[in-house]
């Protein structure tokens, strides 16, 4: 695991200006899932009026680590300046995934959020993997979709994300749990 986030904070810098220069110029930053969730890359300052204004969002799922948002994106209280509540659940990049509890309360806020008509965007560094997962999990919830009809759907409507196995894991059991967590069958 050590070795997991020493390798994550070294390559931060690099592969978000990769995602910057190679990613922004053919796939969108951010893409809707649904009425209310946007799946997208990590927020920048310069993006909140955008996000705020003519997306609605109300709410914030970061999956980053502190040091990745430290220059670029909103704080918790610069996010609550804007009238936008943020969570954040802490994963390792390149090919972690967030633990069941980190979905659960997740899939909650994403849920409180809803209620209100308000949009969530929740992101990660490139929106491709571990906000993809939790995205998922919210789908399988609310949709009763399963693991597969999840990842299909958030494909049809962000082509670019990527699941690694821990993170497919991660949603794997996150079905399984379901019936038992949620009275779901």
């Amino acid at each position: 695991m050590m070795s997991s986030w020493v390798f994550a904070r070294v390559a931060f810098y690099p592969s978000l200006l990769w995602g910057i220069v190679t990613e922004s110029s053919t796939k969108r930053w951010y893409d809707r899932v649904d009425t209310h969730l946007i799946l997208g890359a990590l927020p920048f300052k310069s993006q909140t009026k955008e996000l705020v204004e003519n997306e609605n969002v109300r709410g914030v799922v970061t999956m980053n680590e502190d040091y990745e948002t430290r220059y670029f994106a909103n704080s918790k209280e610069e996010w609550a300046e804007w009238g936008v509540t943020q969570l954040q659940l802490p994963t390792i990049d390149f090919n972690n995934a967030p633990s069941q509890d980190m979905l659960r309360r997740g899939v909650e806020f994403i849920e409180k959020m809803n209620l209100n008509e308000n949009s969530v965007y929740v992101h990660c560094k490139a929106g491709r993997g571990r906000s993809t997962t939790l995205v998922a999990c919210y789908l399988m919830k609310t949709k009763q979709l399963t693991p597969d009809g999840a990842r299909q759907y958030i494909k049809s409507k962000r082509p670019h994300v990527f699941l690694a196995s821990r993170q497919w894991e991660a949603i794997e059991l996150f079905h399984k749990n379901l019936s038992q967590d949620y009275q779901y069958t």
